[in-house]
């Protein structure tokens, strides 16, 4: 009767109720903490990248070749996410498979900043061309943009392509440094 003059959802049972289950998230969001800790410290951080890596630098392939499938593969995520997102996720698992292979990490951030600027500028996302949208005369369509930019963008892969098959033009001036 009493539940009849608080309402539905109103009587001390209900809130009880509501009690217990925010009681129950917040111990299974601490288990899920105590399960994470205990695989952290017990394979560490790497391990996966690790695998990663074995099965990578394991590949029947050429290391050069290896370097230009990654390279591939930025280009690809390079359309469709931004530089930050590719670095993330990337990175930690690229860059040790190039230490692997013999190759300066140095030369392939240099590639991997060579390749963003590529993906910069390519359709469908290419923020470049909406940068240049908004700053051009109302006449100049987006298409025309996205048109003009291809000779940019080869001569830009023609550069990618220079700086990966001979790494002495980015790595001359770390070197004079060093």
């Amino acid at each position: 009767m009493a539940e009849l003059e608080l309402g539905p959802g109103r009587g001390p049972i209900d809130r009880l109720s509501r009690r217990v289950g925010e009681l129950f998230s917040y111990t299974f969001l601490a288990c899920m903490v105590i399960i994470a800790y205990e695989v952290v410290a017990r394979y560490g951080f790497n391990a996966p990248n690790r695998f990663i890596e074995g099965l990578i630098t394991g590949l029947p392939l050429a290391p050069l070749a290896i370097i230009v499938v990654m390279m591939a593969i930025l280009v690809v995520l390079g359309l469709f996410m931004d530089w930050i997102g590719i670095c993330l996720l990337t990175m930690p698992i690229f860059v040790p498979v190039v230490i692997a292979l013999g190759y300066s990490p140095i030369w392939f951030g240099i590639l991997f900043c060579m390749n963003m600027q590529v993906s910069y500028l390519t359709p469908p996302f290419g923020p470049a061309a909406f940068y240049l949208k908004g700053v051009a005369p109302p006449e100049i369509e987006l298409n025309h943009i996205f048109r003009a930019m291809w000779p940019f963008i080869g001569l830009q892969v023609i550069g990618l392509a220079l700086v990966l098959f001979f790494p002495e033009l980015a790595l001359w001036l770390p070197a004079l440094v060093r």
